[in-house]
Parts: C-alpha cells; sequence; structure tokens
C-alpha cells in the first residue's frame, strides 16, 4: 500500500537541498538541476515508501540516474555551444562558504574541470568525493558493480588531480585581492589592474551567442587588461558571493548582466570567468540553498 502523498512530500522536501546540489554539481546548470528534480519527484511519488528503508538513500540514487541521463545529453548540446561555455553562478548564503569543501566543489574552477570528466566518472566522483557515499550505493546509483565503481573512483580521483587549480587561497584573500580589483577597473587604474593580474592569466566569457561576448579564450595580462578597460568608469560593480567564492555582478541589483569570478594564485589573478549569457543569470539575485 502506498503512503499519503503528503508523506512522499515531506520526505523529498526534507532532501530536496542535497538532491539539488548533486545534481547541480554533475551539469553545471541550475536550470537542468531543476529539471532533474522534477523528474526525480514525478518517479518518487509513484514509489511505495513501504519498500523503502532509506529514503535518503533511495533518493540520491533516483536522481543520480536522471543527472546521468541529461548528462549525457549536454555533453552532445555544449559541442555546438557559441564560444566558451562557463557553468551557470549560484548566489549563496554564506554557510556555503563556511563549508570550504563544499564551496571548492562547486567553484567555476571545479566545475570546469568536472566538466572534463566522462558522466559516470563524473557521477562517481561527485558522489564519492563530495558527498562521501559509499562504494555500493554509488554502484547501485550508476549501474556498475562495486569494484568496478572503485576503479572508476581512482581514475577520476587522479584526472581532477592532475587538473584541479593549484595552491589553497583563502576567501579572505580572494576578497582582498577582488576589492583591489574593482577599485583598478572602477577608477581606471590600467597599472593597478596589470599589476593584479598574472602574466598568462586567461579570460573566459561566456554569452552563448545571446550576448557579445569573447568567442575564444583571451590569454595574456595585455590582452586581459585591454578587455577590461573597456568597462567604463560608471559600470558598477557590486560584490556578491557566488558559488561559495567572493565575486562581482555587473548591472543593477535587480539585473545583473554579467557575473565575474576568479580564481586567484600566489596573491595574483590567474584566471577570470565572465558569465553574460542571460539564461544563466536567473539564479544570481536570489540565494540557493547548497548542501552536503
Amino acid at each position: 500500500m502506498k503512503e499519503p502523498v503528503d508523506t512522499a512530500t515531506g520526505a523529498f522536501v526534507a532532501h530536496r537541498n542535497l538532491l539539488f546540489t548533486i545534481a547541480y554539481e554533475m551539469l553545471g546548470s541550475a536550470a537542468d538541476a531543476e529539471d532533474v528534480l522534477q523528474e526525480t519527484w514525478l518517479r518518487w511519488a509513484d514509489v511505495d515508501l513501504g519498500e523503502v528503508q532509506h529514503p535518503r538513500a533511495y533518493l540520491v540514487r533516483m536522481v543520480t540516474r536522471q543527472a546521468l541521463t541529461r548528462l549525457r545529453t549536454l555533453s552532445r548540446r555544449r559541442e555546438s555551444y557559441v564560444g566558451p561555455w562557463l557553468p551557470e553562478p549560484l548566489l549563496t548564503a554564506p554557510d556555503v562558504a563556511e563549508d570550504v569543501e563544499l564551496a571548492e566543489s562547486v567553484s567555476t574552477a571545479m566545475l570546469l574541470v568536472l566538466e572534463t570528466l566522462a558522466p559516470v566518472e563524473r557521477a562517481v566522483f561527485v558522489l564519492r568525493e563530495v558527498f562521501d557515499v559509499g562504494y555500493e550505493e554509488i554502484a547501485a546509483a550508476v549501474g556498475k558493480a562495486p569494484a568496478s565503481v572503485r576503479q572508476i573512483a581512482h581514475r577520476a580521483r587522479a584526472h581532477v588531480a592532475a587538473r584541479r587549480p593549484r595552491g589553497t587561497v583563502t576567501a579572505t584573500e580572494t576578497r582582498d585581492v577582488l576589492a583591489a580589483f574593482r577599485r583598478a577597473v572602477e577608477t581606471g587604474d590600467l597599472k593597478g589592474l596589470l599589476d593584479l593580474i598574472a602574466p598568462d592569466v586567461v579570460l573566459l566569457t561566456d554569452g552563448g551567442g545571446a550576448v557579445r561576448a569573447a568567442l575564444t579564450p583571451v590569454i595574456g595580462a595585455a590582452e586581459v587588461a585591454a578587455v577590461l578597460s573597456r568597462l567604463t568608469t560608471t559600470t558598477r560593480l557590486r560584490p556578491l558571493q557566488i558559488n561559495g567564492h567572493p565575486a562581482l555582478a555587473l548591472g543593477t541589483d535587480a539585473e545583473p548582466d554579467t557575473i565575474l569570478t576568479l580564481h586567484v594564485t600566489n596573491g595574483r589573478i590567474t584566471s577570470l570567468y565572465a558569465v553574460r549569457n542571460p539564461s544563466k543569470l536567473s539564479h544570481t539575485t536570489h540565494p540557493t540553498p547548497l548542501t552536503r
């Protein structure tokens, strides 16, 4: 006999933030993560809860399967994406930044590394390394034997370790560099800007073909500074927390037109990520709850 609908709803709502975080880390897209949650809910509503011993594990398995199906479709779609593809930015509350491991796992730089994994590798890495899910549970979620999942996890871990950003930077250090960067841009201080960015800095701009943006990576301090210098002194740069890290929003409070995040190494900016695609900015005005 099925449980009442409100019981199913209560169990789903209790784990919703966790399920969204898993789906987002697997997909790099809040819009697609929301779609995956909707699909998961529709299937969960038909489950006989009397046969479910551990609702959390069951729901994690369901959302992983739905995210894997969506990820395979997205991988093909992104091959024809106009210009660089960047993850969809999320405005996050302070508690995300306080969980250092969670904040690192949803950073723009890490999500771009996860994009280089095959779908099953990404699912296994996210579930094991970020959410500490057991190998048996992961095996059930991805349809592989536990021994195979251990091998995939080892391979994915090595792959990510070889590509993840080097060095540990505190939120305070990033915030300080970001504040100096903001002052340099707003005052037109080209020398100050050049002092802040590394010689081999890389700027990626994601317009998705909908707005003006560089269609290829901009590489080198002089080239990146030239692009940034086009921002007029009347452009408002507002600090905020994006994906658990200090960032800047350009445009109005109600409707930012660009979200700018960065990566700092040894006190200098080595990577800049500018998301301008309007379809990716809907989750930057109200905080999105993320949790492990």
